[in-house]
């Protein structure tokens, strides 16, 4: 992975959960010439071996700088996430499209913006980048377009700096209209080493591996099956 001089680059603020989105993500900011600093959160989710990830993808960066969050969802609950429900296994397209799935976070994308929000201001930076996607997790209602519009305008009413014309936030969502397809050949051609990402919503506790049977480990193994390529991580079960 070729690592460009990013000493004079405007500063990006990135937010990195360690799966194969956000690294994609981080990837795109860093190629359009921005000095990306990440943005990971501990927030009780039971997949936190993504935490993991995130640290070795920063790593591999070799980023201005990389900040973990800790706060704890599961106080809420609400999400097999967070909570006490089971993370669905083995469900077929029809039943990914049906609805919200519970895999859902209740408010989840709007905290971790607000939290990019706050340190882009002290940063001085203008722009943040998100890995959310409007085609594989449709059913998630703080991944689609019109949501990060609406934060966008918000966040620029928000903040001292943009108040005071220091500062236009910009949120940048380079995957929202993208196939996870479409998502790991980009990434690919960047050099996004996807050996060091993990997608599991369930990945086994003592060795990390992927499940292969929620709904992101089959949508992320017919991602790189349609590019012709064997996914790097280890799995559990393949369906």
């Amino acid at each position: 992975m070729t690592e460009p001089d990013v000493s004079q680059s405007p500063k990006a603020v990135v937010l990195l959960s360690g799966g194969l989105d956000s690294a994609t993500t981080l990837a795109i900011a860093r190629e359009q010439g921005f000095a990306p600093h990440a943005l990971t959160f501990r927030y009780g989710q039971r997949h936190a071996v993504e935490i993991d990830a995130a640290h070795k993808i920063a790593k591999a960066f070799s980023l201005a700088a990389h900040v973990v969050v800790d706060f704890d969802l599961r106080t809420f609950g609400g999400s097999a996430l967070t909570g006490a429900i089971d993370v669905p296994k083995g469900r077929s397209d029809e039943q990914m499209a049906e609805g919200i799935p519970v895999t859902y976070v209740p408010a989840r994308n709007t905290i971790f913006l607000s939290f990019a929000l706050a340190w882009a201001e002290v940063l001085g930076a203008n722009d943040i980048f998100a890995g959310m996607n409007a085609i594989d997790y449709s059913g998630y209602p703080d991944c689609r377009p019109e949501y990060i519009e609406a934060f966008e305008r918000m966040a620029n009413l928000a903040t001292k700096a943009a108040v005071e014309g220091k500062q236009h936030i910009r949120i940048h969502t380079p995957l929202i209209r993208l196939s996870k397809a479409e998502i790991i050949r980009s990434g690919l051609d960047l050099g996004v080493d996807y050996s060091l990402t993990n997608s599991c919503y369930d990945p086994d506790r003592e060795t990390g591996a992927a499940c292969g049977q929620c709904d992101a480990c089959q949508l992320r193994l017919r991602g790189f099956a349609a590019n012709g390529v064997a996914d790097p991580i280890a799995y559990i079960n393949q369906k």
